[in-house]
């Protein structure tokens, strides 16, 4: 199996934020390409639509990138330069490569988008906390007695 730039990598939902290297603002992403697949959300909110190499529409729509040093700090004029490279080619939704936190996008002004927030967050399970390391945990936070937390959690079911 070879490896691929794009291992160990997070998918781009809407609610992940982008960065122009030139630019002062944090917009979202904004996906138009579809309204079908969504990263890690049973409930199909907006928010986890996957970003694919189509979408290069920011949230908010004016300005995204708030001041351009290339404009020199006057107001962002965003002009997409063709669709995002560096994407995940192996995955893709209705045809289209999937965005992963390396994957870029060119400005006609001059900025270079990049992905500052994929947008996922982590949920720890029960089967998480069951599984780790006591010592470990007790280097990451030494105030808690991480072998009593399990045990309580484990008579705990309100975290299932």
């Amino acid at each position: 199996m070879s490896s691929s730039e794009h291992d160990s990598k997070h998918f781009i939902i809407q609610k992940g934020k982008a960065m122009c290297d030139k630019g002062t603002k944090f917009p979202n992403f904004k996906v138009s390409s579809h309204q079908k697949h969504y990263w890690n959300d049973e409930e199909g909110q907006a928010d986890y639509l996957a970003v694919t190499e189509d979408d290069i529409l920011f949230n908010p729509p004016a300005v995204p990138f708030g001041n351009c040093s290339v404009k020199n700090g006057n107001p962002c004029a965003f002009a997409p330069s063709g669709k995002w490279t560096k994407t995940y080619d192996k995955v893709k939704v209705m045809g289209k490569s999937c965005l992963t936190e390396i994957s870029e996008l060119m400005c006609a002004t001059g900025g270079k988008i990049t992905v500052m927030q994929h947008g996922q967050t982590s949920e720890l399970s029960k089967q998480n906390i069951k599984n780790a390391d006591p010592r470990e945990m007790h280097v990451y936070n030494p105030i808690v007695n991480f072998e009593e937390f399990q045990d309580s959690f484990n008579d705990d079911d309100e975290y299932e």
